[in-house]
């Protein structure tokens, strides 16, 4: 369980990129839902360790059952947590075995024989064995992101942070790295923070939707959907009437249907002649939560 009250972040350049973040992050699949600069990637790198917060606590229960200050104890933190950034540079001239057998050194996996098994065993979990020797600037985008979890899962971590990881894999390749997350997310707590609806309505147990820094809605992401039931509208519009209705109503979503524009509308009451009512999912959550936001801060 990972407990977090309260948290904030400003930036030097005056941005709030956290502003009073509280989640609580059980065991499992968690998805961390948001557009870009929602401060997913804020809260990413500072359960990471990887900068301050301004104020706030966080809490990890370890190993041991005690409980962790992810912000004071730094060392701690880091030898019970796993780590997938945005951004997961390797180094393309090393085979996946040995990059993978350095992480582990660094790890503190000192000993050769039970480091050796440990890498092993992880390049069989992530399904690399058979790419073991290949040097990692030969690999995919969907491999590479399956060597980033080998390396998070160094150590027994009890939490693992993923951040934006399916992001420009081929769908072969996301749904391969998506079934990895949810075997790991069966034993740790799985943070995995994106902006694909889609990963979360596969995943996720438990969510939140973040934006500006702020918490919208956290819990279950199928009590999240029923709450909508009955207020989703569906209709195809013509391109230039499409305005009009964004004026009119609160539109969650445009898609084009054999090129005209076909829209979701949130509205208790049939919002006028020609709409049929929808089941909703979870994007249109997501988005009705975006709309609502924008609509207080505006």
């Amino acid at each position: 369980m990972l407990t977090i009250r309260d948290l904030t972040k400003t930036y030097a350049n005056g941005v709030r990129a956290l502003d009073g973040i509280s989640l609580d992050v059980p065991r499992g699949m968690f998805g961390l839902l948001g557009p870009n600069g929602a401060g997913k990637s804020s809260l990413m790198r500072t359960l990471a360790t990887l900068q301050e917060a301004d104020a706030g606590t966080v809490v990890l229960e370890g190993a041991d059952g005690r409980a962790i200050d992810v912000l004071r104890e730094k060392d701690l933190v880091r030898r019970q947590l796993g780590y997938l950034p945005q951004d997961f540079g390797v180094y393309p001239r090393v085979s996946a075995e040995d990059l993978l057998n350095h992480f582990a050194v660094l790890k503190g996996l000192s000993q050769r024989k039970p480091r050796r098994e440990v890498v092993e065993g992880l390049l069989h979990q992530v399904n690399l064995w058979a790419a073991r020797k290949q040097k990692l600037g030969t690999f995919s985008g969907g491999m590479r992101q399956r060597f980033g979890i080998a390396q998070a899962l160094l150590g027994d971590p009890r939490l693992v942070i993923v951040d934006e990881p399916t992001a420009g894999l081929d769908p072969e390749e996301r749904n391969r790295f998506l079934n990895l997350l949810a075997e790991i997310g069966e034993n740790v707590a799985v943070i995995l923070s994106t902006h694909i609806v889609e990963d979360v309505t596969d995943l996720c147990p438990t969510m939140a939707i973040v934006n500006k820094g702020k918490v919208l809605l956290a819990g279950e992401p199928n009590a999240a959907i029923e709450a909508l039931k009955q207020q989703v509208w569906r209709k195809q519009v013509s391109k230039a009437a499409l305005p009009g209705y964004e004026t009119r109503f609160t539109v969650l979503s445009t898609r084009l249907v054999g090129g005209q524009p076909v829209i979701h509308v949130f509205s208790a009451d049939a919002p006028e002649e020609g709409f049929e009512r929808v089941a909703p999912d979870l994007e249109d959550v997501y988005f009705q939560r975006l709309r609502e936001h924008a609509r207080i801060v505006a």
